[in-house]
């Protein structure tokens, strides 16, 4: 009895594993499908990096007199190369769209953001759709703010000022994401944030993040990512006003 089912198990394990590895290999279809329409370079880009690296490694193998032994591993390395050249290109056409939308500073918090780090979205907002977002890790307390720069950089000083009589002496960062002189680009936003030094252990955070869960939020609250494209601002901005 227990060896039929520890074979039914290992059977719908492995039933599991093929509908998941489908389930993949059509996500990045899709996702080449879809980049293939936008980036007329995409095909031409993948095939140099594939025949490239596995022309240096053939060329290699050649001068070793051992060409045909290493033809099959040139070729996986040009895959391998390939893939992750499709996996920038995709990156890079995501952030270009989200680049400038209200709610994608959120977005890249929240999703790209590797380690421990506590974030809480728009702790501060306007109905214009400016927002300052809160990250708590190991350097300290990092304030996000996005939106039109004159009004960030209030809700920036207000937010700051508001949290440091909670915080004594915990360093608090502040950024702003825009294009322009001063400001992060949406895609070096990460980056950004994971070169600041560490100031606080592990159960400093804890504890921190605690005193601040105390503080009820306040502001207009954005939409957790960026605004598709077309959405209509003004039925958005009288949405937020009779919150």
């Amino acid at each position: 009895m227990a060896d039929k089912q520890d074979k039914a198990a290992a059977a719908e394990a492995k039933k599991t594993r093929k509908a998941e590895s489908k389930a993949r290999r059509g996500q990045i279809f899709q996702a080449f499908n879809m980049q293939r329409k936008e980036d007329k370079w995409l095909i031409p880009v993948l095939l140099g990096t594939l025949l490239g690296i596995a022309g240096v490694v053939f060329g290699i193998g050649w001068f070793l007199d051992i060409q045909w032994f290493l033809l099959p591993v040139g070729i996986l390395l040009g895959l391998l190369a390939a893939l992750i050249v499709f996996s920038r290109r995709v990156q890079g056409n995501v952030f270009a769209k989200a680049d400038g939308q209200p709610g994608a500073a959120a977005w890249v918090l929240e999703n790209h953001l590797r380690g421990r780090w506590r974030v809480t979205v728009t702790v501060a907002g306007t109905t214009q759709l400016d927002a300052v977002h809160r990250v708590i890790g190991r350097p300290g307390v990092i304030l996000v703010g996005e939106g039109a720069p004159h009004r960030v950089k209030t809700l920036l000083a207000q937010e700051k000022k508001r949290i440091a009589r909670i915080v004594g002496d915990t360093p608090i960062y502040d950024r702003i994401v825009g294009n322009e002189e001063g400001q992060i680009p949406l895609r070096g936003l990460q980056r950004e944030l994971m070169k600041l030094p560490n100031n606080l252990r592990p159960a400093q955070i804890d504890v921190i993040e605690k005193r601040l869960a105390a503080i009820s939020s306040r502001g207009a609250a954005l939409p957790k990512g960026p605004m598709p494209a077309g959405a209509k601002m003004r039925n958005v901005q009288r949405t937020l006003r009779r919150r």
